[in-house]
C-alpha cells in the first residue's frame, strides 16, 4: 500500500470546502480521495492560526528529535 503525500495548499483547499462551503466531510473524502480520519485532522490542524500551527511543528519536531 502506497502512502499519498499531499501539498499544503491541497489539504487547505480541501478544508476550505468543509469549513467555508459546507461540503460534507464524506463527500469530500470520495471526490479528493482522501480518508475521513485525514480531512477531520486537517480540519483541526489548519483551523489554528499559522503561528500556532508552526510552534505546534516546531514542537512536535523536538519531540521526535529528542525520542532518537
Amino acid at each position: 500500500m502506497s502512502v499519498k503525500t499531499f501539498t499544503e495548499e491541497f489539504k487547505i483547499e480541501a478544508v476550505k470546502q468543509i469549513t467555508e462551503q459546507g461540503y460534507p466531510v464524506s463527500e469530500v473524502s470520495s471526490r479528493l480521495g482522501v480518508s475521513t480520519n485525514s480531512l477531520y485532522a486537517w480540519v483541526k490542524r489548519y483551523q489554528k492560526p499559522e503561528p500556532q500551527r508552526k510552534q505546534d511543528d516546531a514542537l512536535q519536531h523536538e519531540v521526535k528529535r529528542l525520542r532518537q
